[in-house]
């Protein structure tokens, strides 16, 4: 069998991603520029949004979960008064409305937006249908009836507002869908709605302000990039970490259970580390751990 191509390259690179990119393009780009033989993303951002857009290389790309699980932060604008196909800017408009919402009826209705919510996706969002992307069949012109999902959302904060706009900020769980926040706001406020500009500006343990410029990204600047990677563990900091000993070590990486030291709750989802370096994610079964995916890293 012919071996991948690529060098052995494992941990995350955080990228400020672009408006008019999508995220699988990018993916492709850090891949191409790092010459890397595995990558992936936590998290899609639609094409028109900015911010953070998490990629994991190699061995990173078993952390994925983690990441996707944890709570995101999204600043947005929504432009009140119309509907529109895409719930954002995109879309052709499909209704309007001549009702503008003042700041006080705008911050009423935010609490119904919190907590545990039922949440419609948006049309044209990657939710499959039958085996297909919804997406795809909204291109198709298909009229679609996608079912309600649970979120969790954080919280819901009004950071300022005009006649027709307001930004916002939102912290929410896994698969919530901003768009889906606007039309759904808009509907309730009576003046219809939908994302104007959409920011994530964290992601679980990944900031912004730590992102590497789109442009940057490029093969001639790898020596660079290989300086700006984060190291694989920084997706585990929510997970409890025990110490595998050294015949733990070799029983885990076998795929069997093994031996740790330090304590978790019966059952909880961890991460063992030895003296060089990670060594799997698992189940804590009192003094071991059974490997759910364990991690093929050179030594440190």
């Amino acid at each position: 069998m012919a071996r991948k191509k690529g060098r052995d390259v494992n941990g995350w690179l955080i990228v400020d991603k672009p408006a008019g990119v999508t995220s699988t393009a990018v993916v492709a780009k850090v891949r191409w520029a790092l010459d890397a033989k595995k990558a992936g993303h936590a998290g899609t951002l639609d094409p028109d949004a900015t911010g953070v857009l998490a990629v994991a290389l190699g061995e990173a790309t078993k952390t994925v979960a983690t990441v996707t699980d944890a709570l995101k932060c999204y600043d947005f604008t929504v432009n009140w008064g119309a509907e529109t196909t895409t719930d954002d800017a995109s879309g052709e408009v499909v209704r309007t409305s001549d009702i503008r919402p003042d700041r006080a009826a705008i911050q009423a209705a935010l609490p119904a937006f919190t907590g545990d919510i039922m949440q419609v996706p948006p049309a044209f969002s990657a939710v499959k249908v039958d085996g297909e992307r919804a997406y795809d069949l909204a291109r198709e012109g298909e009229e679609l009836d996608l079912a309600a999902r649970p979120l969790w959302v954080e919280s819901l904060t009004l950071l300022d507002c005009d006649a027709g706009t307001a930004r916002l900020e939102m912290v929410c769980g896994k698969g919530g869908y901003v768009r889906s926040i606007a039309r759904d706001l808009g509907r309730a406020l009576g003046c219809l709605g939908h994302v104007a500009h959409l920011r994530r500006t964290w992601s679980g343990p990944f900031d912004a302000s730590e992102g590497v410029p789109f442009d940057k990204i490029d093969r001639a600047a790898q020596d660079w990039l290989d300086t700006q990677l984060l190291p694989l563990e920084v997706a585990l900091a929510d997970l409890p970490m025990l110490r595998a000993t050294p015949e733990g070590a070799v029983r885990i990486r076998n795929g069997n259970p093994g031996q740790v030291t330090g304590t978790a709750e019966w059952g909880d989802l961890v991460w063992v580390a030895d003296a060089t370096g990670p060594v799997c994610i698992g189940r804590y079964q009192g003094g071991l751990v059974q490997p759910e995916r364990v991690f093929n890293l050179q030594p440190r």
